[in-house]
């Protein structure tokens, strides 16, 4: 019996192994290597091009079951900048982003589905002034490892994707100021 006992405990320890996964790991955005731009039609005649100078979020990332992976970004609406001060501010007013109602606007992901072996789709609830609504980013995994700049465990994403401005309220100068945002979003986040 005891022999029994023994070797049921030896086979159920070499079976662990195989069907224990390991969690995600986590990590941070890295500020100072994170872009967060947007592009939006003016008038037909030019694309306007700004960024959002603050951003944060957490990454639980598993390279093997990107499913299973999750991203959390938050961004300080009276950061924009798009190299103008006086449109600056008139995008932080109640026409456009109007940052001192809602001085943030948030990203939670809700899936991450594999769509090769660098990429994939991004679903997610975007908040922007007080509106949840869902968005869809393509994403490339770029690469991971230790930076040789920082010594730390790094990884780096690319994402692209369009929203409606107006489907979160945000209607000012529409059709003549683009109703569709593209968005470009460059980001490296570093082991937590």
């Amino acid at each position: 019996m005891k022999r029994l006992l023994a070797t049921a405990a030896l086979s159920a320890l070499v079976a662990l192994p195989m069907t224990v996964q390991a969690a995600p790991v986590a990590y941070k955005l890295d500020p100072a290597h994170t872009a967060v731009v947007f592009i939006v039609d003016h008038l037909g005649f030019s694309k306007a091009v700004g960024s959002f100078n603050t951003v944060a979020g957490e990454l639980a990332f598993d390279k093997d079951a990107a499913d299973k992976s999750s991203l959390s970004v938050t961004i300080d609406t009276a950061s924009i900048d798009t190299n103008h001060a006086k449109r600056d501010e008139h995008l932080k007013s109640p026409d456009f982003f109007n940052v001192k109602e809602f001085p943030k606007l948030t990203f939670k992901s809700t899936k991450i589905e594999k769509t090769g072996d660098k990429t994939g789709k991004l679903h997610g609830d975007l908040t922007l002034l007080g509106v949840t609504k869902p968005v869809v980013l393509d994403v490339t995994f770029n690469k991971d490892g230790v930076s040789p700049a920082s010594k730390q465990e790094t990884v780096g994403f690319s994402a692209r994707g369009t929203i409606k401005r107006s489907d979160f309220g945000m209607k000012y100068g529409v059709p003549n100021i683009g109703d569709d945002i593209q968005i470009i979003i460059e980001s490296e986040a570093v082991k937590a």
